[in-house]
């Protein structure tokens, strides 16, 4: 689907954003902004809470879709180390926010990046990757509209 220029106008979004990893999800939320802005999202109508860790956005977003918000977006990134922690939080972040997807029937965009070192998270916020963040506000974007013609709005 391609996306209008107006097609944010009139929607409203949260992005809920991992303080961890901050120097890679403050440029995943950047993208996000500029993206939805760029397709006519008022800049008072997104919405930015941070939450700890790529954990904790699940249940954010649970909490999100009580609030009458057109579309969601999860942006967090989660670096391997060198314990299996990283397989926990990746799969509790992914199976969370699939979970929180299905009881608020609001889009939820998986924006979490998880990759082996930061250097690979870089490249997603930007660099040869792409970026992240402006894919999963342009995912949000779409949804929206599926969800408002399929379902007519709330």
């Amino acid at each position: 689907m391609t996306l209008s220029a107006q097609a944010g106008a009139g929607r409203r979004f949260c992005l809920l954003v991992s303080r961890f990893n901050e120097v890679v999800t403050e440029q995943l939320e950047a993208g996000a902004i500029k993206t939805l802005q760029r397709h006519g999202v008022e800049a008072g109508d997104i919405d930015v809470v941070a939450v700890p860790g790529a954990w904790e956005l699940a249940y954010a977003a649970r909490l999100a879709g009580q609030r009458g918000y057109d579309g969601i977006l999860a942006l967090g990134c989660v670096i391997r180390g060198e314990t299996p922690h990283f397989e926990y939080v990746c799969f509790g972040a992914a199976s969370g926010l699939e979970a929180a997807g299905r009881s608020c029937d609001v889009p939820i965009t998986f924006g979490v990046l998880t990759t082996d070192t930061l250097e690979q998270a870089l490249q997603r916020v930007g660099g040869s990757g792409g970026h992240k963040g402006e894919e999963a506000a342009l995912a949000a974007l779409e949804m929206s509209q599926l969800r408002e013609r399929w379902l007519g709005g709330d």
